[in-house]
């Protein structure tokens, strides 16, 4: 079993959903984990204490990111890249590493991959990396920039664009692997690192998100009839984009039809223009919610019209799990190997989606064929045992590379 030094660049928690369960399944595979973090999240380190070997949790200033921050437009940094790097987390993972008890570092995202690259800089060696990309980013920009409805999201895009795309064509001669979420992001990465002609040949593994199909499942009381959800944290821009085309645009043609309709926006910080929808009687939006399934559990539909992104939708995935039936968009199923029609709903024309919304409602029948099949293929396709086991192969290739290198 390994010794894992895991880098986060905030604290893994059921909200921040991949880091946590990559943790929480490594060490029930009998892996070691000493996790080290900022210290944002006071109620997840209790259960993290019980899980990793140990938790060290950093405290960050808010003048500590403004001087990362600066420091990184100097340095064409990504801005990303310079959201936790601070002397005291380099200089926490750096002491980690000086002990020599590591096999392995897991880096989680590109928001700690400069930490750990400052750190091994201040260490005479260190272990091999695995980075933990998650996403593109640099995709997520490009498309938040053409796409994106929110003026401010668009051009702090832009503005990290360029020094993205270079920083993350160089994840192969950095790092010792890398994993991503889905094929379309290692296409993604692989691209970048050809174009823009960096060395490194490390590999880059798939490992989908998950889904803890314990928690999230079918309901056993009958769901409320009319009732549509969408579930995100509604301050992350693509999220709001996805809601405001949904109320704005898609609703308007529901109601047209069915006027006693009602939709549930549940998610964390919904800015000004999301909350004002709740003038309209027949829309709710709950800000942060403790528990979201028994939104999703009472809902007849669940719909998630989004309009650009990269990587797996977890609200997708959630929403299927509890075997409710989902509409989405075409470019949250690019991730998928889900089959439309049979196991959701995919569209991406307003006026396909209020007709999609409109017959299901009327089809009690097809809404049930369609929530089984959905959980069927979650439970198929997203455990989360089995995207471990990738994160574990990744481990093992970065490994072994390190041991051809030394020979």
């Amino acid at each position: 079993m390994l010794k894992i030094l895991f880098v986060a660049p905030y604290t893994p928690s059921p909200i921040r959903v991949r880091p946590y369960q990559f943790i929480r399944h490594l060490s029930q595979r009998g892996h070691s984990i000493t996790l080290v973090c900022p210290n944002d999240h006071d109620t997840a380190y209790q259960e993290l204490r019980t899980i990793c070997q140990r938790v060290i949790a950093v405290p960050i200033r808010r003048i500590d990111h403004l001087f990362a921050y600066a420091s990184a437009l100097l340095h064409d940094l990504p801005l990303q890249a310079a959201h936790c790097l601070t002397p005291a987390m380099v200089a926490a993972v750096a002491k980690e590493i000086r002990s020599g008890d590591y096999h392995i570092i897991h880096i989680e995202h590109l928001r700690a991959a400069e930490i750990v690259r400052a750190a091994l800089h201040q260490c005479v060696d260190g272990p091999p990396t695995l980075l933990d990309a998650v996403d593109s980013i640099s995709l997520l920009f490009e498309r938040t920039w053409r796409r994106g409805t929110n003026l401010s999201s668009r051009v702090r895009a832009l503005i990290d664009l360029a020094r993205t795309r270079r920083y993350e064509a160089a994840y192969p001669q950095r790092f010792t692997a890398i994993a991503v979420t889905s094929p379309e992001d290692r296409w993604a990465l692989t691209t970048l690192n050809s174009t823009l002609h960096k060395a490194g040949t490390s590999p880059i593994i798939v490992a989908p998100n998950g889904v803890d199909l314990t928690y999230f499942h079918p309901p056993t009381a009958p769901r409320r009839t009319n009732h549509i959800v969408f579930t995100g944290k509604m301050s992350y821009h693509a999220n709001e984009a996805a809601a405001r085309y949904l109320i704005e645009e898609i609703m308007p043609r529901v109601w047209a039809v069915r006027p006693h309709v009602t939709v549930t926006l549940a998610g964390a910080e919904p800015g000004p223009r999301l909350r004002a929808y709740t003038r309209d009687p027949r829309i709710t939006v709950t800000g942060a919610v403790p528990d979201l399934r028994p939104y999703l559990m009472q809902a007849t539909l669940a719909v998630a019209p989004i309009r650009y992104g990269v990587g797996v939708q977890n609200k997708v995935l959630e929403a299927m799990a509890t075997a409710t039936p989902v509409i989405t968009a075409r470019q949250a199923t690019v991730a998928l190997c889900a089959h439309a029609n049979r196991d959701l709903i995919v569209t991406d024309d307003t006026d396909a989606f209020a007709h999609a919304i409109l017959e299901l409602l009327t089809d009690p029948e097809r809404c049930a064929a369609l929530g089984r099949a959905g959980r069927k293929y979650v439970e198929q396709y997203h455990n989360w045992n089995t995207s471990v086991a990738q994160i574990e192969i990744g481990y093992l290739k970065a490994l072994s590379a390190t041991r051809d290198r030394s020979l």
